[in-house]
């Protein structure tokens, strides 16, 4: 398998400007000053995202009373994202990345084993950035289930 960019806590986050749901340009640079949850998942409206997205929905008071803000980013375009807004009530931003150039820089693309065979795709992955950019934690190769329970547990954040 070959092996893409790693990032590791310290470095600075990779600034990006990508559209939202709603068409709106997203920067990365837009959040400073405030913590970052920022997701990569392989195609909105499938199963383990859909599970991976709603927890994060169910948890936003949470992790925004933590100081956190919840960002998602797949390869879907944005008539794709708004679809899976809507149809599940996901109130924080999906991006789009549909030329992966976001994927690549967080080394959130790569070959992976699916049910035993070698593709090449997103690498579920999250990335928690603090108030100055600099990345705190990374987690590559997540699960969809249980992910965000996890992640509070990391950052110290009671349910």
């Amino acid at each position: 398998m070959t092996e893409s960019v790693r990032l590791e806590p310290g470095q600075t986050a990779p600034d990006f400007t990508l559209q939202d749901q709603s068409g709106t340009a997203v920067s990365l640079s837009s959040y400073r000053g405030q913590k970052v949850v920022l997701y990569f998942y392989p195609a909105a409206m499938t199963p383990g995202c859909t599970t991976q997205s709603c927890d994060f929905r169910d948890n936003l008071g949470t992790l925004a009373s933590a100081g956190y803000a919840v960002l998602g980013i797949s390869k879907d375009d944005v008539a794709k994202l708004a679809a899976f807004a809507e149809r599940d009530a996901l109130t924080f931003p999906l991006l789009s990345d549909t030329d992966l150039a976001v994927h690549k820089a967080y080394g959130a693309w790569g070959e992976k084993n699916s049910y035993g065979r070698i593709i090449t795709g997103t690498l579920r992955s999250t990335f928690v950035i603090d108030e100055e950019g600099r990345i705190t934690h990374t987690f590559y190769n997540t699960k969809a289930t249980g992910h965000v329970a996890m992640l509070r547990k990391r950052l110290g954040i009671a349910a």
